[in-house]
């Protein structure tokens, strides 16, 4: 009996061999296969100024930068460029405008991330977080020579806030030291939009913690320090030091604030480009395609620890 039951069942199968091949025969005789048919997709429509956009105003433009730092004035190829970019008073300007960068980065990071924590987590009526954020869109976008004109009007040496605190309080902020035309008053320029920038950076990596976490937290007898310093600030590191360095890209590479601003009385990398591109006296451009190919590479560096922080940030968050 098992062998008769076995063999049925290893006759039924090769029954069943022989229709599944003889059906794929038939139907791969009967139907076709399918040709792939690539159809062009108008989405592309949508994206192609962008694309045209980037191709003529950035990668062009970086393209023209990097060959020129590599240029003679002739046209050859030279690497006395990159050389000079060696000279005292050049590294000295990098080191000014490094300097800068970190100030209004530290300082934006931190103001930034305190306004941040009030709005989403410090008990703020849910009323200003609107407010507050489109000022910190529109803030964060206002730059060049508009912010220099209105810094100038308000803390220049005849300024609306300068003439109040000298002729209300008697302070006159020059006299103790203040200049806007100065390391600290350039700083204090990129403050404006440092700060709303980070506003909106941070705002959704806190709206992103849980709050089971803290509720956790508490329950195993950690206090609102020990939450900080153990759980919340781990977890937001990434996101905090992603800022940072998007922050210090950001004023690293601004020209049209400084240059308004301070014109020739500060000498940062931005300045001394524009004097070499464009100046009567120390006209050399491919000495400034060789700064701005050091600017690129600076800030190039700075937005790939942004954004690989960034990544880390969103990995911990989910």
């Amino acid at each position: 009996m098992r062998r008769r039951q076995g063999g049925a069942s290893a006759s039924t199968k090769r029954v069943r061999m022989t229709f599944t091949t003889g059906e794929a025969n038939i139907l791969g005789a009967t139907l076709p296969a399918p040709t792939a048919r690539r159809q062009f997709s108008f989405a592309w429509l949508g994206v192609m100024p962008f694309l045209l956009f980037a191709l003529l105003f950035l990668i062009l433009p970086t393209m023209k930068i990097v060959v020129g730092s590599f240029q003679s004035n002739e046209g050859g190829f030279t690497l006395a460029n990159i050389a000079n970019l060696f000279q005292p008073s050049i590294l000295a300007a990098y080191w000014i405008s490094i300097k800068i960068s970190v100030a209004s980065a530290l300082l934006g990071c931190f103001v930034g991330f305190l306004i941040a924590w009030a709005m989403v987590l410090g008990g703020l009526p849910g009323w200003l977080r609107s407010p507050i954020l489109t000022f910190s869109g529109v803030a964060s976008n206002f730059a060049g020579i508009p912010l220099a004109f209105a810094f100038l009007a308000t803390f220049g040496r005849l300024g609306l806030v300068t003439l109040i605190l000298r002729d209300w309080f008697d302070i006159n902020i020059y006299g103790l030291g203040f200049n806007l035309l100065s390391f600290g008053g350039l700083t204090l320029t990129y403050l404006f939009f440092q700060i709303p920038l980070t506003v909106l950076i941070i705002t959704p990596a806190l709206d992103g913690m849980r709050r089971e976490w803290r509720e956790a937290a508490s329950m195993l007898g950690a206090t609102g320090f020990q939450y900080w310093r153990i759980v919340a600030l781990p977890i937001l590191w990434p996101s905090l030091l992603g800022t940072f360095a998007l922050l210090f890209a950001n004023s690293f590479g601004a020209v049209a604030t400084a240059y308004a601003l301070t014109g020739s009385s500060l000498s940062i990398v931005p300045i001394l480009l524009f004097a070499q591109i464009r100046g009567d006296v120390l006209q050399d451009p491919h000495l400034g395609y060789a700064l701005a190919f050091g600017m690129i590479v600076i800030t190039g560096i700075a937005n790939f620890i942004y954004i690989w922080l960034r990544a880390r940030s969103e990995r911990w968050v989910k």
